[in-house]
């Protein structure tokens, strides 16, 4: 089985001190990415860590893929306890960062403690041998700790000017928090390439708390990994295809997604939207000046969008982006979306709990469709001021303060795709251990559906479906791992997926099995059990369809993992 090579680089903040480790053993049964971040947080993360305390940890990996020239493979994942759920969770970004990550030479980052000052760390390749104890000299990683407290809530788009003009590093080669991740905001984003970001769950509060306001990667040591010439194969089908998301990118779903009731609209209170016209991906496109994409990649589905009349300039928005700031929040004009957008880049906000939690906020307040104060209400949760202060905790935190339902799953808000419409896809919200992550299972596309009719499911019901939930579940940790990007799935099939990766596609699935496995187990040393498997509305026969799930899984009815179930990876190559 393919994986990445190369020792773990722990940054300790306490202290400022980096050291390396081997840890090829989870390496080998664990490939890279989310598997290698899972499989490393569960066993060194105490079960009781604050997730904004010194004792959370902060894991960033890539995967074997990023060792190819091939499409869908300019991304990373990152791992930590998320202060907006509590529970283990893993995000992932596109753009550039990936291959310059690992020109290092490491397989993974590991962030703990939290440092007294605001630091930027920076990380590249080689060992400094220029210290020893006692009679003996021994190596540590090149990591330098570079105080700045003149940036200091800065956004992000200073403070990669800033690593540029001091370090001549551009934006590809960071990741950063703005002003949201260091007033800890509990759905901060980590940025990179300046408008990427590892999204949900708030992951850039932790580094945040730690008080690092960026990490440099740069170097010249990328480890070998000889990756199958099928690679070409799939590089040459991404170039020459047509795919409307070379146009659109995922905001194409919009009307599609309006036709058949499955959108968002005004806090959940409907799903359909009479404006969903004014921010349907035929808009988007129309402001689309170039093409845009991630490292490596011929797809080319990013969307750099520029409004002539305003001089408005952002990268989308995505499909998600359009329902939390559009139809959920009752706005009907792009332009607007699209300034929502870039305030949410700049600032380091995740676009959909941010905007779902100023849905929430409007509904509360009679206000749907007030793009002036949906904008400044992007900026005062950012900066934690008046009404910002707790609308920054989340939907969760904030609800019955403001007098509205509770419209999400494990502390995470919903993204598109509605599953009181596609009931597989709500099931998967209810199963996934993020919460509700459209990604996490990725069931919409079988449902609207998205995919040949011969795999298609009917949108309403369970039946059959809690096996498919599995198997997606399954295959998307190993996606995540490897790593490759979703929308790869109309190129990358199970069996291009295990040629990538020299392993037969069940030994794939029971790694992937695993991943999930130990997500659940951490999760559930923390509380959490089949209570958090809930939805904030009612499906037909869900809780007969959770039961199967939890059988089918070989875990417990009430959701939870006892270790033994813990099942053990395949061997490795």
């Amino acid at each position: 089985m393919k994986h990445v090579h190369g020792p773990l680089c722990s940054i300790d903040l306490d202290d400022r001190s980096s050291s390396t480790e081997d840890v090829d053993d989870v390496l080998e049964s664990f490939i890279g990415g989310r598997a290698v971040g899972t499989k490393l947080a569960h066993d060194r993360i105490p079960f009781d860590a604050d997730p904004l305390g010194a004792d959370n940890r902060l894991y960033l990996a890539t995967g074997p893929l990023q060792h190819s020239t091939m499409s869908f493979t300019g991304r990373m994942s990152a791992t930590a306890v998320s202060p907006l759920t509590g529970g283990l969770l893993s995000s992932n970004a596109g753009g550039f960062l990936s291959r310059n990550f690992t020109a290092t030479g490491y397989s993974a980052l590991e962030v703990t403690g939290a440092s007294d000052e605001l630091v930027i760390v920076h990380v590249t390749d080689g060992v400094d041998e220029s210290h020893s104890s006692g009679s003996e000299t021994s190596s540590r990683p090149r990591v330098e700790f570079e105080k700045v407290p003149e940036l200091e809530e800065a956004t992000v788009s200073e403070t990669c000017e800033y690593i540029e003009d001091e370090h001549g590093l551009e934006s590809e080669h960071t990741v950063v928090v703005g002003p949201a991740g260091e007033n800890e905001v509990r759905f901060a984003s980590i940025m990179t390439s300046k408008e990427r970001a590892f999204g949900r769950g708030g992951l850039g509060a932790v580094l945040g708390s730690k008080n690092v306001k960026a990490i440099t990667f740069d170097g010249d040591s990328t480890r070998e990994v000889e990756i199958p010439p099928l690679q070409m194969e799939v590089h040459g089908e991404a170039a020459q295809s047509d795919h409307i998301m070379k146009r659109q990118g995922t905001s194409s779903m919009t009307e599609f997604a309006n036709t058949v009731e499955a959108l968002p609209t005004r806090y959940f209170s409907e799903r359909s939207f009479e404006g969903a016209e004014g921010v349907s991906g035929d808009r988007v496109e129309e402001k689309k000046y170039k093409k845009g994409t991630c490292s490596a990649c011929a797809f080319a589905c990013k969307l750099p969008t520029r409004d002539e009349e305003s001089g408005l300039e952002t990268e989308g928005p995505e499909y998600e982006t359009v329902m939390a700031f559009g139809p959920n929040s009752g706005v009907d004009d792009i332009v607007d979306v699209m300034q929502s957008n870039k305030l949410c880049d700049e600032l380091g906000l995740d676009t959909i709990s941010c905007g779902d939690t100023i849905a929430a906020y409007l509904a509360s307040e009679d206000e749907f469709g007030n793009a002036d104060l949906i904008h400044e209400l992007v900026e005062k949760i950012a900066y934690r001021e008046d009404v910002g202060d707790d609308l920054a905790e989340g939907i969760d935190r904030v609800h019955d303060e403001l007098g509205v339902d509770n419209w999400t799953v494990k502390g995470l808000e919903f993204p598109a795709h509605d599953g009181r419409t596609l009931n597989g896809q709500g099931l998967a919200f209810a199963t996934s251990n993020r919460g509700a992550d459209h990604m996490y299972a990725e069931f919409y596309p079988y449902e609207y559906p998205l995919v040949d009719s011969e795999k298609a499911f009917e949108k309403e019901g369970l039946d059959d479906k809690p096996p498919k939930v599995i198997e997606l579940e399954n295959v998307n940790a190993i996606k995540d791992s490897a790593v490759l990007c979703k929308f790869s799935r109309d190129f990358v099939d199970e069996d291009r997926l295990a040629t990538l990766l020299d392993a037969d596609y069940e030994d794939l699935l029971a790694v992937g099995g695993q991943v999930v496995a130990l997500e659940r187990h951490f999760n559930n040393q923390r509380g959490f059990d089949r209570e958090d498997d809930a939805l904030p509305y009612e499906l037909p026969d869900f809780e007969d369809a959770l039961s199967e799930y939890y059988a089918q899984r070989g875990w417990n009815d009430d959701g939870t993992v006892a270790d033994d179930q813990l099942s053990a990876a395949p061997a490795d190559d």
